[in-house]
């Protein structure tokens, strides 16, 4: 099959049901399974729009939105996007990522949710600590931090996104106090606070008995062992790197747009499907960013592509600092008053999907693509054709989450 027609749906449609036969996976992974290979599909039912001008008819399927389905997530994108817009200060922004070392994959994996919050909480009392030490800022920063847990090549690559105010609010609230030069805080400095506080929250997590330890982490129940882990990580020097400061708060949201929504591969990076086997484009970062093809046995690809599945209801944008939920909207007031920035204009609800992209990208899709002229009208609902439970109706295929 020819790139410009593949998609990750055709890989599981063609060989998730051998996977699922095979494997036992958690039901988190049937479900995004099943909803991938029924997106935009009969399956889940659609409508019919008629062109009210020459009669030109469209059929649209539903979408399965599971926010790990390359085809989903552009409203709820744009939607983030929309409430972000009103936030953004006339400021400085930076680019922060954290990384977890190697040595903790096989723990993660197993534990998901915990390590995953861990590295959450590490990372953002690492930059509101240090932003409030006057050493280096002596104020409130605001942080939006963005869970990634792959590396261009699909395998195990848990690491946070942070993007982070080129300043903060004073202790008091009174005053605005400015970054100075590329970045506030030296990365060794964050470097060693982060494994510090990391470490420290994990022993914790270990010894009140909170992380499973089996398969590739088994001989982690053993304290020693675990000691020695941890050990090893102490003496390590854990990666965080700080980019290039943002050159505006537009290219701030033009990152956002292309981070936060993201799954582990989209299908434009998809180059073929054939023989049991796919092949899919890669930077190598160890090659000076080359671009290159890799082609994987489609089970490595379906096995590569599940480590990425969230654990249902764990959240991958979080917030800290300005603008954690809590009182945000007083602070980032007072914030702009201190920077004599108006306070922006709430932007009424758009109504629709169809709305929603002629505001933000100027796509009309009501306008009929064969006579441009009429445009389309709901004609006719298409019901779901009730193969809905297929990967979940297979035998020695459901295993506990």
């Amino acid at each position: 099959m020819s790139s410009a027609m593949l998609e990750v749906a055709d890989v599981v449609r063609g060989y998730g049901a051998e996977y699922v036969r095979i494997h036992k996976l958690p039901r988190r992974h049937l479900r995004a399974l099943h909803d991938i290979a029924s997106c935009r599909t009969a399956m889940l039912g659609g409508h019919v729009d008629r062109c009210e001008e020459c009669g030109y008819e469209r059929i649209s399927y539903n979408s399965c939105r599971n926010r790990h389905c390359p085809k989903c997530g552009s409203m709820a994108k744009e939607r983030w996007l929309k409430a972000r817009t009103e936030e953004l200060l006339p400021i400085q922004y930076f680019h922060i990522v954290f990384t977890l070392p190697d040595d903790l994959n096989a723990l993660a994996l197993i534990n998901q949710r915990e390590i995953y919050t861990l590295l959450f909480q590490a990372a953002g009392e690492t930059l509101l600590k240090l932003g409030r030490d006057k050493k280096h800022l002596g104020a409130e920063v605001g942080v939006i931090m963005v869970l990634h847990t792959w590396g261009q090549n699909l395998m195990d690559h848990p690491h946070a996104h942070c993007i982070v105010t080129g300043g903060g609010l004073s202790e008091d609230g009174t005053r605005w106090t400015g970054s100075r030069g590329n970045f506030f805080i030296p990365v060794r400095v964050l470097s060693r606070v982060f494994r510090g506080k990391f470490l420290e929250q994990l022993k914790k997590v270990y010894h009140g008995g909170h992380l499973k330890c089996i398969g590739r982490a088994k001989e982690l129940e053993y304290r020693e062992n675990f000691q020695g882990l941890v050990d090893g990580l102490y003496k390590k020097e854990w990666v965080v790197y700080a980019k290039r400061p943002f050159g505006g708060p537009e290219q701030v949201l033009n990152y956002l747009g292309r981070y936060t929504h993201r799954v582990a591969i989209s299908n434009h990076r998809l180059v073929g499907m054939a023989d049991g086997k796919v092949s899919f484009r890669w930077r190598d970062y160890r090659d000076h960013d080359r671009e290159k093809v890799m082609t994987l046995e489609t089970s490595e690809f379906l096995r590569r592509f599940l480590l990425h599945i969230l654990p249902d209801g764990m959240c991958k944008i979080r917030y800290y600092g300005l603008l954690s939920n809590k009182k945000k909207k007083e602070r980032l007031d007072r914030c702009r008053r201190l920077l004599d920035m108006p306070t922006p204009k709430v932007r009424e609800e758009t109504a629709t999907w169809q709305e929603m992209l002629l505001e933000f990208k100027g796509i009309d899709v009501l306008l009929c693509p064969s006579c441009r002229k009429g445009r389309m009208a709901g004609e006719r609902m298409l019901l779901p054709t009730g193969r809905s439970n297929y990967f979940f109706g297979m035998s020695n295929s459901y295993a506990p989450p």
